[in-house]
């Protein structure tokens, strides 16, 4: 039985929410699956992601292949980093560090990210408001004249 690490939907219409599987590669997306670790909304600000660690490496380790999107759901959450750490033959003590640094790493660009967000929300509401005072200033000018 080949077994895939992949993602099944769930949620209302419009309002997906999806839980990572493992499951028989022959059975149907959103049909029966053998363990649910983890889930996945990528409706929420940023995308939010929980996975079960330890259950996902069992999967890997058992030989489980994971879909694309599953693969890069478990890159951004650090279970590959650590897998391929464990493969490499480091110690625990060197993996936890190891995390540690890239999870403060990847903690300082999702900051940086956010700043500029919120810096061309403000230049766009800003703009916004500036062409909405343009607008009614026009319109004032334009009845005068009728």
């Amino acid at each position: 039985m080949a077994v895939k690490l992949r993602l099944r939907r769930m949620g209302k219409k419009k309002q997906p929410v999806y839980k990572v599987v493992a499951a028989d590669s022959r059975s149907p997306r959103d049909g029966k699956f053998i363990e649910a670790i983890g889930l996945y909304n990528p409706k929420t600000e940023p995308a939010t992601i929980e996975i079960k660690e330890d259950r996902a490496l069992y999967w890997l380790n058992a030989g489980a292949q994971p879909t694309n999107t599953v693969r890069s759901l478990l890159s951004q959450t650090g279970v590959l980093l650590k897998r391929h750490l464990m493969k490499r033959g480091f110690t625990e003590e060197q993996i936890t560090e190891k995390l540690e640094e890239w999870k403060k790493l990847k903690e300082a660009k999702l900051a940086t990210k956010l700043k500029k967000l919120e810096k061309t929300k403000t230049k766009k509401e800003t703009e916004s408001s500036e062409n909405s005072d343009n607008v009614t200033e026009v319109k004032g000018t334009a009845s005068e004249e009728a």
